[in-house]
């Protein structure tokens, strides 16, 4: 399954990121660090959910490597982690479109868990493309990958629970609701 995004980031977003590599680093590690939380909140939420806690763990484990990973470059780079969390302004109205009832919204967690992977897969094959140093492009295109495994494993996730209809009438929704949301943002050194 390949989630067709609504949205093609511009080349102005790349070039804004490449001004600020180290910035962007820094919002990179901070991404990293909420993705492998994340999957591990829904298994502290969801104990019941035996079917998928597997897959969950080992997408925690892979987003904190990649964490260990961007880390190490802006080690090597002299970058320090941001001081700071900052509001995002891509996943906290993302957030608003969780339906209350926890059964949708457990589903909806899923979703948008699945449509931000791929929405970071996008990213980093553009960045992956727009960089010269054989070393960062490499590790862009291996993570890339990995991120593109996330997304589907998401939605796998959610058919394992809800109907399949109703899981992809739902991810249009909120995939549309995501392009519309990429579209009013500002170009910036950072993910999203």
């Amino acid at each position: 399954m390949s989630l067709d995004l609504t949205y093609e980031t511009p080349p102005a977003w790349t070039k804004a990121v490449l001004a600020d590599f180290d910035s962007f680093l820094q919002d990179h590690a901070d991404c990293e660090r909420k993705a492998s939380a994340m999957a591990m909140s829904l298994v502290y939420k969801c104990p019941d959910k035996v079917e998928i806690i597997p897959m969950l763990i080992e997408t925690a484990v892979e987003e904190m490597e990649h964490f260990q990973q961007v880390y190490a470059i802006m080690n090597s780079r002299g970058v320090r982690l941001a001081s700071h969390a900052r509001k995002d302004p891509y996943v906290d109205p993302l957030l608003k479109l969780l339906r209350t009832p926890s059964q949708q919204r457990l589903m909806d967690r899923f979703l948008l868990g699945s449509i931000i992977e791929c929405r970071g897969t996008e990213r980093f094959r553009l960045v992956e493309e727009g960089l010269e140093d054989p070393e960062l492009k490499r590790f862009y295109k291996v993570l890339w990958a990995s991120e593109a495994k996330h997304g589907n494993i998401f939605v796998e996730m959610a058919l394992t629970y809800y109907d399949e209809k109703e899981v992809y009438d739902r991810l249009a929704e909120l995939t549309e609701a995501e392009g519309r949301i990429c579209e009013s943002l500002p170009h910036r050194a950072a993910l999203h």
